[in-house]
């Protein structure tokens, strides 16, 4: 029913993932550029083994929980360091295919979404989590506020992750579906993929890289957390307006 013969090799896949992007617009640079790239190799690659996007779901969160499970139980090093970057990028890469699968098998479903939207919510949690348990058992912190910055930045993480998902869902209550995805790509601007990066998912997973540098890995992550702080702030009002005008009638 999923697979036309004209499309069930890995090529003819792949060309086909390009009708089904998701728009560019607000999204990171990393993400935007690179993750839905490998997405892109990853879902022609599943569509052809005949996998679901659910059973690709689960596949990314295998990599993901795996790397914060050594995040908080390992003690850092270069091969550490290594091995939990490679894990984050690819459960981040395949986050990304389970949609696109899913549009190139001619549409998702609500438990697909579901699906996907908890694993990332417990995704996000459990990774600041670990960070923390790291700073405790294998980092040296001179002054004990340090530890609050990985309580901070999940508390930062979830509630632009909510808010993110609220609001969208909101969006969609309100009216038809918009223009198909990928007639925004080309329209949205580089500029602002540029000033969001901080809060990019797919740069977080870079960071994990310097975790033999102690010192410099707080250092990038607090800059994330600063970073993701002040557009959160920011474009927490913008969403309160937002939706706000969505109950406006003609008297209001």
């Amino acid at each position: 029913m999923f697979y036309d013969t004209g499309s069930h090799t890995f090529r003819g896949a792949l060309a086909k993932t390009s009708g089904v992007q998701k728009t560019a617009k607000g999204a990171p640079a990393y993400s935007r550029f690179i993750n839905r790239k490998l997405g892109r190799y990853l879902a022609a690659a599943a569509y052809v083994l005949r996998m679901t996007p659910n059973q690709v779901t689960l596949v990314s969160a295998m990599f993901s929980y795996g790397a914060i499970a050594v995040i908080a139980t390992v003690r850092p090093s270069g091969l550490m360091a290594a091995i939990v970057t490679i894990a984050l990028v690819l459960g981040y890469a395949l986050d990304s295919a389970d949609g696109q699968l899913a549009r190139l098998r001619g549409g998702g479903n609500v438990a697909g979404e579901w699906l996907d939207h908890m694993v990332d919510c417990a995704k996000i949690s459990a990774l600041h989590l670990a960070i923390l348990v790291s700073f405790y058992r294998f980092f040296t912190i001179a002054r004990p506020e340090s530890f609050f910055l990985a309580g901070a930045f999940e508390l930062v993480a979830v509630v632009f992750f909510f808010g993110t998902i609220l609001t969208d869902q909101l969006r969609r209550a309100q009216g038809p579906a918009g223009k198909p995805a990928a007639s925004a790509d080309h329209a949205a601007p580089l500029l602002r993929s540029l000033l969001v990066l901080p809060t990019d998912y797919g740069l977080m997973c870079l960071v994990f890289a310097t975790m033999a540098f102690p010192k410099v890995f707080m250092a990038l992550y607090g800059l994330l957390f600063a970073g993701t702080f002040i557009f959160v702030v920011a474009v927490l009002g913008k969403w309160y307006r937002e939706i706000s005008a969505f109950g406006r009638g003609p008297h209001d």
